[in-house]
């Protein structure tokens, strides 16, 4: 048997994390009752073999009052990289509780980008008393970093890069990587500038060890590159990294100069960010953080049900005008519910299909017809088949042959409406530069509720059918 087919030990199993690589309740309430008991000794004992990401994650499961409790009892084991993998609303929550140069010596840890994030969301007077106790130089480079719109590449972008100019050789190049320690120590991938400190090309370290140390860096490195303007929104850039598979792309200002890099890895939460963030809009349950205090969630989800409130209040409306009808037939109150809940299940799928086509680049101006006729012809094959189904069991139900073929022609109409309503109100609010997220289900619901009850109501009025 060979040396690589030699049966290798099991790995040992963690008493810390369950299969799923979840922190275990026994461990959390472990570390909790020697927090509670003051054996701040038998915490740090617990918690040191973790990795920042699941010390961070103890913080989470960790109950609100309980936290300043085991951040004083752990506070040796607090660093940046913690800090740097926290929920935001835990992190600004210990952050709060924090002095200014604890938190100034937290930042000068990270890299940039982190050390933005755990800055951007203090008070306006904590955060000049954090960057007061900064270096100089890093104080420099954040107080850049918010000067970039929100949720902006400037905001995302590293400054710790390593570019060099293009008349250097490979030798050059690999003379300055050695000898200079004051180069950040994570990185791949070299940037080639040109006098004026603009981008003309990338090199990544595998070709440069590969070259001999003659040949010029000009003629290593790939010219093709994507570019990300510093002020470019983040969603923005997922989708580049994403369309042209990068693994990290230089940021440029105006004037098309290198300022930061942005890696792979930064783009990874953004992707789940955005994703979590449109699926909460659309339902309208603000952030849906369960880390996020009780009264936020209150405000950011009360205006939407009160809106929503306001919509119902037309769909009622609608039914006031037919009360003779549903008094002399009693039925079509029961089964009123069922063509708006249908309808408002189709658009609420034609609507979430259009969302994510928009939030994606995939729905543009140029194949917007294309993309309503599709939905609509989904509608009707769809619209068909339920109204089939729901005609033929009312008119069973019901021994009413005339009562199945209103309903089934209603539900062939509503859902044709929902498939429209949902494709056509993202795209009118994207045109309109507002997030269809955010306020697109509202309007779809309103249609869907209000259009089944109507053409339900008004077709069973006009066929004399409560007659």
């Amino acid at each position: 048997m060979s040396e690589t087919e030699l049966p290798q030990p099991d790995a040992p199993e963690s008493s810390e994390l369950d299969e799923d690589d979840r922190l275990k309740p026994e461990f959390v309430r472990a570390v909790l009752d020697a927090v509670d008991a003051g054996d701040d000794g038998r915490a740090r004992e617990l918690v040191e073999p973790l990795h920042p990401a699941d010390i961070a994650d103890l913080f989470e499961l960790t109950p609100a009052e309980q936290r300043a409790a085991l951040a004083r009892a752990i506070s040796d084991l607090l660093d940046g990289d913690v800090f740097a993998e926290m929920n935001d609303w835990v992190r600004e929550e210990l952050i709060d509780s924090l002095e200014p140069h604890q938190v100034a010596d937290i930042a000068a840890e990270l890299d940039t980008d982190d050390a933005v994030a755990i800055i951007e969301d203090l008070e306006e007077e904590d955060q000049r008393a954090v960057l007061r106790a900064l270096d100089p130089d890093d104080r420099a480079a954040i107080e850049e970093a918010l000067s970039y719109p929100e949720e902006s590449a400037g905001r995302l972008m590293q400054r710790e890069l390593v570019a060099v100019p293009e008349h250097w050789t490979v030798g050059d190049v690999l003379d300055y990587l050695r000898g200079n320690e004051d180069l950040t120590t994570d990185f791949w991938e070299i940037f080639v500038v040109d006098p004026a400190h603009k981008p003309v090309g990338t090199c990544q370290l595998s070709w440069i060890l590969r070259a001999p140390r003659s040949v010029a860096i000009g003629d290593v490195m790939k010219r093709e590159q994507t570019l990300i303007p510093v002020d470019m929104d983040q969603e923005e850039v997922a989708l580049r990294f994403q369309k042209y598979a990068l693994i990290s792309a230089a940021v440029v200002d105006g004037n098309g100069r290198l300022v930061g890099v942005i890696t792979v890895d930064d783009v990874v939460h953004i992707i789940s960010e955005e994703a979590g963030e449109d699926i909460l809009r659309l339902s309208g349950a603000g952030e849906g953080d369960i880390n996020e205090p009780v009264i936020d969630s209150y405000k950011a989800r009360v205006r939407w049900l009160i809106a929503n409130l306001g919509t119902a209040l037309v769909a009622a409306t609608i039914i006031t005008l037919f009360e003779g009808t549903i008094s002399r037939m009693v039925a079509l109150a029961a089964l009123m519910p069922i063509v708006a809940g249908v309808g408002g299940n189709a658009g609420t799928q034609t609507m979430a299909v259009t969302v994510r086509a928009l939030a994606t680049n995939q729905l543009t101006q140029s194949n917007t017809w294309r993309a309503i006729r599709r939905e609509i012809s989904i509608a009707l094959l769809n619209g068909l088949s339920v109204a089939a189904v729901i005609g033929i069991a009312v008119g069973l139900f019901y021994h009413h042959p005339a009562l199945g073929a209103v309903i089934a022609s209603a539900m062939l109409g509503n859902i044709v409406i929902a498939g429209l309503a949902g494709v056509v109100v993202p795209l009118t609010l994207d045109r309109l530069r507002a997030d269809p997220a955010v306020a697109s289900s509202i309007f779809v619901t309103m249609t869907t509720d209000s259009m089944g009850f109507l053409v339900f109501l008004g077709l069973a009025t006009v066929s004399g059918l409560a007659g």
